[in-house]
């Protein structure tokens, strides 16, 4: 049947893959997400304070990142698709495994280090991957869909997870991500192979001409990977740019997707209904993107950074005073929103703009990596803040401050090609 569907569709088949990578990514969107569910159940079930169940969560968005410039290399030397089949089982075991925990330390080691290598590995490097493997045309339509997959998967996810955890507790809730990275596992072994030429197609909208690119091996990969963050660690404007990614990440993903659940059922909100702002939140972040995409063609991207980060800094330290009505919160889903990956494409034109085009795309590995570590930090510190006072007031006005702090260090990055000749 698979092969009488890829003789049908000749290099129309590049779309199937693509959808089995949405499909993939959005799993691992799915498990990221759901530390943020599992905080109120796991403190109600073992009696763990709100730093130590952060700890995991913290981990796991650390790993997250961090595997991100290295799954590269594995994909070259091992192959995306037993690379990809195997980061999904690797999820579905660690996350399943966790059903029978009984110690902190154990929901650390699973959904922190086993699950947070899992999913890493089906980032956005592989829809990266993917896009440069099949497509020749529609590069761009196709990686924007594929960043999606991250906001969509909370999107799908967050509202039933929370409907799980509100009426069977914690666990059914990881059995179910379990089984999701379970079921997708042979999916995509069955359905992404490893190149074109591997079941003798072309990528879409390649001419008749067109030959496989040679294959490079693992260790020039990572010899690319550590030269370009050596070559541009010299400078100011990566670190302008990893330390203004550090941070949205520290207000995106750490704070706002692990503990906004929390801090809503301290404020008396239902965890389904803050699990729907959630889901709000990434429904409108597809708009906000796209938006984000069309205005960097168009404008400054360091302006666009400085207006995306200084709003975000004053909505969060707007947040712990407002009343905390459904009005309120709703709009300030929408806004948020509409702001979470905005920094995306001017960030990405900003480290092309400096590095050039081939070491561009790489130091943004690197400064994703950022991203997730700022995650970690305040999903970990964060928690830590809870713990200790109480409340979450101290976190959510650090996160508004370092936002104005990123907003300020985005006008200062310089827009000339300072590496494109190294």
């Amino acid at each position: 049947m698979i092969l009488t569907l890829r003789r049908t569709l000749g290099n129309r088949y590049a779309f199937v893959v693509a959808a089995a990578t949405f499909l993939a990514l959005l799993s691992a969107a799915g498990l990221r997400a759901a530390p943020g569910v599992l905080i109120l159940p796991l403190e109600k079930a073992f009696h763990w304070d709100r730093g130590t169940i952060s700890l995991a969560a913290g981990i796991g968005i650390f790993l997250y990142g961090l595997t991100g410039p290295f799954a590269a290399a594995l994909m070259q030397s091992f192959g995306v698709r037993r690379t990809i089949s195997l980061a999904l089982l690797l999820m579905a075991v660690s996350t399943g495994l966790s059903a029978f925990m009984t110690q902190s330390w154990q929901y650390v080691a699973t959904w922190g280090v086993m699950a947070g290598v899992g999913s890493g590995a089906v980032a956005m490097v592989l829809g990266a991957t993917i896009v440069n493997r099949w497509f020749v045309q529609r590069r761009g339509l196709m990686l924007g869909l594929l960043t999606a997959a991250t906001a969509t998967g909370s999107l799908v996810f967050l509202p039933a997870m929370a409907w799980i955890a509100d009426h069977g507790g914690w666990r059914p809730v990881v059995l179910t991500v379990a089984a999701v990275a379970a079921i997708m596992a042979p999916i995509c072994w069955l359905l992404i192979p490893e190149s074109p030429d591997a079941i003798g197609q072309r990528p879409f909208g390649a001419p008749e001409d067109w030959t496989p690119p040679p294959k490079g091996s693992a260790s020039n990969a990572l010899a690319s990977a550590f030269g370009a963050l050596h070559r541009a660690s010299k400078t100011r404007t990566f670190w302008l740019l990893f330390g203004g990614f550090f941070i949205c990440g520290l207000t995106t993903n750490g704070l706002i997707g692990v503990h906004m659940i929390a801090f809503c059922g301290d404020r008396g909100l239902p965890e389904v209904k803050a699990a729907g702002l959630l889901a709000l939140m990434g429904l409108f972040d597809l708009f906000g993107t796209t938006a984000s995409g069309w205005l960097t063609d168009r404008y400054d991207p360091r302006k666009l950074l400085f207006m995306y980060y200084a709003l975000r800094g004053l909505s969060l330290i707007y947040l712990p005073f407002s009343d905390f009505s459904i009005m309120s919160l709703s709009v300030f889903a929408v806004f948020y929103g509409l702001d979470w990956i905005a920094t995306v494409p001017p960030t990405v034109r900003l480290a092309t703009e400096a590095f050039g085009d081939r070491d561009g795309p790489i130091v943004f590995g690197w400064i994703g990596a950022g991203h997730q570590l700022g995650a970690a930090t305040a999903a970990i510190g964060a928690g830590v803040i809870r713990a200790q006072q109480g409340q979450y007031l101290q976190a959510f006005v650090i996160a508004g401050l370092a936002g104005l702090l990123a907003a300020g260090a985005s006008l200062m990055v310089r827009r000339s090609l300072v590496a494109s000749a190294a």
